[in-house]
């Protein structure tokens, strides 16, 4: 039976299952409906949310290639993995997944954090108040039993990026934070130089 989490709720994720190995983090999002401008007025562009995960060691992000993201879909130790960019957001279920190797995740990482942006965001004067039922959980790689769950219920507007959750090791033990904490990073880049 998965958990569904509070805001600033933790949970263990080993705990219960000791041979926990492979977790997959599936986000999910809907873009909220919005109101017709008027006939003539320019289609809205689709919200584009990117996924990404960053990898840090005692807390902080060292290198560029500790952030896995559509960009760079792999990790150099091969033990996290971005399933691929979905553009729109549209369907049911997870709209992006990232694949972490828990039992492999080198010592000297201690946390991923787990962050979602709306690409242009101020191009395209998006913000995360035009999105809904947004998610994030964890979910057994082996038996695809999800664990548990977190939904970002608060009202996001003008907000353009936003830091899910984290995975992280306390002492020898995986867990799982709920954060949902709204930021107005215009990129993944200035997202990354929060843990700098």
């Amino acid at each position: 039976m998965a958990i569904s989490l509070q805001k600033g709720q933790k949970v263990s994720l080993s705990k219960e299952n000791k041979n926990l190995s492979v977790v997959v983090i599936g986000l999910g999002w809907d873009e909220a409906p919005r109101q017709k401008k008027g006939f003539f007025a320019p289609k809205p562009q689709p919200i584009d949310c990117d996924a990404s995960a960053l990898l840090l060691k005692n807390g902080k992000l060292i290198s560029k290639d500790d952030i896995v993201f559509f960009g760079n879909l792999q990790h150099k130790s091969g033990t996290i993995k971005h399933m691929g960019d979905n553009l729109t957001g549209a369907g049911e279920g997870d709209d992006e997944q990232i694949v972490v190797d828990l039992s492999s995740v080198p010592n000297d990482y201690d946390k991923i954090v787990i962050v979602v942006n709306i690409y242009e965001a101020f191009k395209r004067n998006q913000n995360f108040g035009m999105i809904q039922n947004a998610f994030i959980r964890i979910v057994d790689g082996k038996t695809n039993q999800e664990m548990c769950k977190y939904n970002l219920t608060e009202d996001y507007s003008g907000m353009t990026a936003m830091i899910f959750g984290e995975v992280y090791r306390h002492n020898g033990e995986w867990k799982f934070n709920a954060i949902g904490q709204g930021t107005t990073d215009a990129s993944l880049g200035e997202l990354a130089n929060r843990y700098i």
